[in-house]
């Protein structure tokens, strides 16, 4: 399943939140309605939304239909009235102590997901997290180097810092960035710093 699937399966929208960690997810991708989007946003429908309490706290599958008795402040009623009828809340979540959680959320307006339809969305979701898992392959020294990054130094001060060449330095980011899926070495120290890694 790709996303262009997902947008197929679910066309009233989806949330997909991947590794939350403490607080926040290292990937976030929200193709709700943007009116639906800005509603929730201004009324703070997190602090009641049945469908959070549920992905923060189980792992599965759940249609939103029942969850409907656990939605005392109507907020999925609300959601029906932008179009988004009939949900389907994923969660998957690494069991151990650094284990992070993602979750997603997908809507239709005409019916709800068939059993098919959630099997694939499950696999897309565990597939997307367990892609997400941090690399175990970057050595000591580039760790070294993008805490430095992260710190704010530049790459002259890295290598007098290290007592290393530039290109030393450079050579290490490189690798990093690459072990890391990365665009850029501000980037990489981030998802490093989010991976516990440094």
């Amino acid at each position: 399943m790709t996303a262009e699937d997902v947008a197929r399966v679910a066309p009233a929208g989806h949330y997909i939140a991947l590794r939350i960690g403490f607080a926040f997810p290292m990937e976030e991708i929200n193709a709700f309605p943007s009116e639906w989007i800005e509603h929730y946003t201004r009324n703070r429908l997190m602090l009641f939304d049945p469908v959070m309490r549920w992905a923060y706290a189980n792992t599965g599958m759940a249609r939103w239909s029942d969850l409907r008795r656990d939605d005392p402040h109507g907020v999925l009623s609300m959601a029906a009235a932008f179009g988004l009828r009939f949900g389907l809340t994923l969660a998957v979540f690494d069991d151990n102590a650094d284990g992070h959680r993602s979750f997603a959320s997908f809507a239709r307006a005409d019916r709800d997901f068939d059993d098919l339809e959630t099997r694939l969305l499950l696999a897309y979701l565990t597939r997307r997290h367990i892609e997400m898992l941090p690399p175990r392959n970057l050595t000591h020294a580039e760790l070294e180097a993008l805490a430095m990054v992260k710190d704010g130094k530049r790459l002259k001060q890295i290598a007098y810092d290290l007592g290393v060449t530039e290109g030393a330095v450079k050579q290490r980011l490189k690798n990093a960035k690459t072990k890391l899926q990365a665009k850029t070495s501000t980037q990489a120290a981030t998802m490093a710093r989010q991976f516990k890694l440094i």
